[in-house]
């Protein structure tokens, strides 16, 4: 299928992050956008200001003219978080129209365009926009499709100029669903390996079945970059042809020293074995993000960047939106709010924050995300907030899934061991703030947590005297 003779493109859930980018490339090369989506949000808003007609009602009559009358020139794009009985969706497989996922669109971009794709349990966001960044910045032609929005480029697809040099794809390589599999690779990083999306995989060695086969997806001259940990766990063999690079903040081939945490930034000195950066400064903070640096720094190197264009785009680099946001940067408080929803994540995050504000009371928010995660993982969950000297808990955000019998947010409660700790519903979690000590406070999450986050930095601009 040549995807640039498309007349027209509609979207099933195109307000997803993920569709929301596809969507937009497919209206940046000419074809005509259209899509459904549940309810409206700011990313739809977004969309139909750039031109995309979105309906968010489930009916026929809602499709685009252009669409049913030419089944031949049209492709209907879905995402598997559509119910099975959608009218829409049943309409377009009955009646012969090309259906395809997500992921398979993605495959046939990626099969056609150098492709350097970012996979891993954490890290894949952040490290996927810093590889696109130092790229665009460094003059080359990229196409990236990103899992956030970043703040560079206010949007979660960063756009290749039509200037008839080769294109060269930067895309986040999703692990869910085995969605990573559709893609064709030259370039790969591997961020982590950590057990997720159990639910889908079924355990721990099934999901690392499933990160070997996308690494056994690059070609023989193929160039992988892993970090050190997801080295040793899926015991990775080198061969002649297929360069494995290791890194790690103190262990692999590319490493990172004199690591020092400021308000507000990480310093650090790039090291590999060939080459050496020294005074880096990274905007978004965090022990990890540095290591997520590290990766994007060897592939801008090995793409020829020079090191003063690295040194400057990871300067300029502003990082992606709810990935250690910083909101409120005072001598007296700090609000920082973070995406992070896996146990993991949760360590590395407040682990960074602790060491940026040293003898600081850290107050973690946290509201966990889907009963199978919440369930699988609960004693990580409790290990890890307990680096947190107030932990407030909000109940779980659904998302897909329907409630487990036992499976609340109450179940971390007792695992956790910071000093203090309560269960806060989100309507009343202001008020709550009102009467806790409160100097560095975290909102942490993947559900609509997000949608606390602008109230509680008005409020903690308005109470000075909480502090």
């Amino acid at each position: 299928m040549n995807l640039k003779s498309l007349h027209s493109v509609h979207f099933l859930g195109i307000g997803g992050i993920g569709m929301s980018a596809l969507a937009r490339w497919f209206n940046h090369i000419g074809a005509k956008v259209s899509g459904y989506d549940r309810t409206p949000s700011p990313l739809t808003e977004a969309l139909e200001a750039e031109g995309m007609l979105i309906t968010y009602q489930d009916q026929m009559e809602n499709v685009p003219a252009e669409v049913l009358g030419n089944p031949p020139a049209s492709l209907i794009i879905w995402t598997p978080a559509m119910p099975k009985d959608s009218i829409q969706l049943n309409y377009f497989i009955d009646h012969g129209f090309k259906v395809k996922k997500r992921a398979e669109v993605l495959g046939m971009i990626t099969s056609g365009m150098p492709t350097i794709a970012v996979a891993g349990t954490h890290g894949k966001t952040t490290t996927s926009s810093m590889i696109a960044h130092l790229l665009k910045s460094g003059g080359k032609n990229i196409a990236a499709f990103l899992g956030g929005l970043t703040q560079n480029y206010n949007s979660n697809l960063i756009l290749h100029d039509e200037n008839g040099a080769e294109v060269t794809v930067v895309v986040e390589a999703d692990e869910f669903d085995r969605s990573f599999l559709h893609l064709h690779p030259n370039t790969a990083v591997l961020t982590s390996a950590d057990p997720d999306h159990l639910d889908i995989y079924g355990n721990d060695s099934l999901m690392m079945e499933g990160f070997r086969a996308f690494i056994a997806l690059l070609p023989e001259n193929g160039r992988l970059y892993i970090h050190h940990k997801a080295y040793e766990k899926l015991g990775i063999s080198k061969t002649a042809a297929l360069k494995v690079k290791q890194y790690g903040k103190d262990q692999g081939e590319i490493k990172a020293e004199n690591v020092q945490a400021m308000p507000g930034f990480f310093r650090f000195d790039y090291q590999d074995q060939k080459r050496r950066i020294d005074g880096l400064k990274l905007s978004m903070p965090g022990f990890h993000n540095v290591e997520n640096a590290l990766a994007a720094i060897a592939i801008a190197l090995d793409e020829g960047l020079e090191t003063e264009v690295i040194r400057q785009a990871l300067t300029s680099y502003k990082g992606v939106k709810r990935r250690f946001e910083i909101w409120v940067q005072e001598e007296d408080r700090v609000f920082i709010d973070d995406y992070a929803h896996h146990p993991e994540e949760i360590r590395a995050f407040l682990t960074s924050v602790k060491a940026m504000y040293p003898g600081k009371k850290l107050t973690a928010v946290f509201q966990p995300h889907l009963y199978t995660r919440t369930r699988d993982f609960a004693e990580g969950f409790s290990e890890s907030l307990s680096l947190a000297d107030e932990v407030i808990l909000l109940d779980i955000y659904p998302a897909r899934e329907l409630p487990i019998e036992g499976v609340t947010a109450s179940m971390l409660l007792e695992g956790i061991q910071a000093p203090q700790k309560s269960l806060q519903r989100k309507e009343g979690l202001l008020d709550y703030l009102n009467s806790t000590k409160v100097e560095v406070l975290v909102t942490i999450g993947a559900g609509d947590i997000d949608r606390l986050v602008e109230p509680i930095a008005n409020w903690m601009k308005q109470h000075e005297n909480q502090v």
